[in-house]
């Protein structure tokens, strides 16, 4: 077995991520697509599926996708409007410092909703022994100075 630097899945192809700059154009291309089959030859010259379009659409309507301004671009070094340019790199997960942050965040609540729970139970026996000391004492027969024999 050979090993790769790359590591365990360096041989594996490798997901596309698409600017925003790239999306929103070519959205508005195909949008602007008037004659029969031009959209076709777009997705096929591009390498994109329908799919792609309708969630890069959506994006755009709800205002989520938004391209920088180009002199945001020069400064990052990202003027290439015609070529795919791959987006910054998001971490997949927190990092350990977070999820223990995370961690600690919801046993904080757990032991919150545990003493306020314990705090109420409490509460509730306190008025139950009132109530029970009040009763037993109304319930005690009262001696009356009576004969005595």
């Amino acid at each position: 077995m050979v090993s790769s630097s790359a590591g365990p899945r360096g041989d594996q192809p490798r997901r596309r991520v698409f600017a925003a700059e790239y999306k929103l154009r070519i959205v508005a291309e195909y949008d602007g697509a008037s004659t029969p089959g031009e959209r076709g030859a777009l997705l096929r010259r591009e390498g994109l599926y329908h799919s792609h379009i309708i969630e890069w659409r959506k994006a755009r309507d709800a205002g989520t996708l938004v391209a920088r301004p180009a002199a945001e671009r020069l400064e990052a070094g990202q003027d290439k409007e015609n070529e795919q340019t791959p987006a910054r790199r998001r971490r997949r997960g927190p990092t350990g410092e977070q999820a223990e942050l995370q961690r600690l965040r919801r046993q904080n609540e757990k032991l919150a909703r545990d003493l306020a729970r314990t705090q109420a139970a409490l509460d509730i026996m306190g008025k139950a022994h009132a109530l029970l000391e009040l009763l037993s004492e109304s319930a005690e027969p009262t001696r009356e100075p009576g004969p005595s024999t």
